[in-house]
């Protein structure tokens, strides 16, 4: 399990992964088995064109980080498309999966630290002892 912690700690793991879920929920909504879905804009060929290049965008993401920059621009720009395609961007939902997914990988830093737990900040602040008491340094600092 730590290899695949690591793995995905070099990554834009949440961002990618996001954005393709986004996807998948816009194309099961397009045939979702509602007595009224609503049609909205071209029904064709584009109402399963772009949710299926989301998916693709945040598998990508995910698999090739180095181009994370360019697939988050695309990926945004499909899921705000499919407002117009796909019943609403999948009832709003999908748009903001997508939406959420693209600025997390558009943001995420590949050289950045991992983040410490609380509990071992606070563990390490505890192991550290002060060499001086603290009226000794304040005196110090005002005298």
């Amino acid at each position: 399990m730590g290899g695949f912690r690591e793995w995905r700690g070099h990554r834009p793991f949440a961002g990618g992964l996001l954005l393709a879920l986004g996807g998948a929920e816009i194309l099961v909504t397009m045939k979702a088995p509602l007595p009224v879905i609503l049609k909205i804009g071209m029904q064709g060929l584009a109402g399963y064109l772009l949710p299926s290049l989301m998916i693709v965008c945040g598998l990508l993401i995910i698999f090739n980080p180095a181009q994370r920059l360019f697939y988050s621009i695309l990926g945004i720009m499909l899921s705000l498309g499919t407002w117009l395609t796909s019943n609403i961007g999948g009832f709003v939902v999908g748009l903001l999966m997508g939406a959420v997914g693209s600025t997390l990988a558009f943001g995420w830093l590949p050289d950045q630290e991992p983040r410490q737990k609380r509990s071992a900040k606070r563990a390490e602040k505890l192991s550290e002892k002060p060499s001086e008491k603290p009226s000794e340094r304040h005196a110090a600092e005002l005298g």
